[in-house]
């Protein structure tokens, strides 16, 4: 599935990069830039079972339009370069922290994943006026090698007008070099980890659920409470780290703030 969505990243970067060509002027008009982070409880590494708190950068950039676009936790560090209101594309990276024993005595034995990050495009969708589709497509660097996908939809209301209520489901995909990563269990690393040796194959990662109470406190600032469920797939759930040590179903939930700066260019 992660290669079927890769061979249509031609095509959304001649499109993104084709806006540009239009005039020179492509820069002006008013834009918005969203910058906030994200604090949470999480698994301590992908596919444990024990929880820890970690943090996370929100950054959003594009074009103002007439109403905010709507934005998720989930949401990677995003550019909208290619920005008509109903859809948005553009390039997106995601800092990846890695791990290592440090962080779970469930790791000694293993390779560590090192700091890193991916990089990629990625493209939503308003279908309608409470629902927006988006997919994320990110190649991996120094962390992994791997092709990850992550797709989600998400309805939301307005019940207040500074309360708004989202959620809905989310998947994620992944090749074999990214599942090798962070669930393979090379020999060596089976006799140093006393865990099952496993050679992992790309497919579905996970697939789970995730809502959110957000408060627009001023034009500016919005907070939000946060939580998803995922229930790890494939070739995740079949690993021996995640089978011996670790648990299928992962959980989150945690609270964001983020600023907003309308500027015109």
């Amino acid at each position: 599935m992660p290669r079927t969505i890769l061979a249509v990243l031609p095509a959304l970067l001649i499109a993104a990069t084709a806006v540009p060509a239009q005039a020179e002027n492509w820069f002006s008009g008013d834009w918005y830039l969203k910058v906030g982070a994200a604090g949470f409880v999480a698994p301590n590494f992908k596919g444990d079972d024990d929880y820890r708190f970690r943090g996370q950068p929100l950054i959003s950039f594009g074009r103002q339009g007439s109403s905010t676009p709507f934005s998720s936790r989930n949401d990677n560090i995003s550019i909208g370069i290619l920005d008509q209101g109903y859809f948005r594309a553009g390039p997106t990276g995601k800092l990846v922290f890695g791990r290592d024993s440090d962080d779970s005595g469930d790791l000694v034995g293993l390779d560590p994943v090192r700091f890193g990050g991916e990089l990629g495009v990625f493209a939503e969708f308003y279908p309608v006026d409470w629902l927006r589709l988006r997919g994320e497509v990110r190649h991996g660097i120094r962390s992994h090698d791997g092709i990850v996908g992550d797709l989600s939809a998400d309805a939301f209301t307005d019940v207040t007008p500074t309360i708004r209520i989202s959620g809905g489901p989310r998947a994620s995909f992944a090749t074999n070099d990214y599942f090798d990563a962070w669930y393979g269990v090379s020999a060596s690393e089976a006799l140093a980890s006393g865990l099952s040796a496993y050679d992992p194959d790309g497919g579905v990662e996970s697939v789970g659920i995730g809502g959110a109470i957000t408060w627009k406190a001023t034009d500016t600032i919005e907070t939000s409470l946060f939580g998803e469920y995922s229930r790890l797939m494939g070739s995740a759930a079949d690993s021996s780290l995640v089978r011996q040590r670790g648990s299928v179903d992962q959980f989150l939930v945690g609270v964001s703030a983020t600023y907003r700066f309308d500027f015109s260019m």
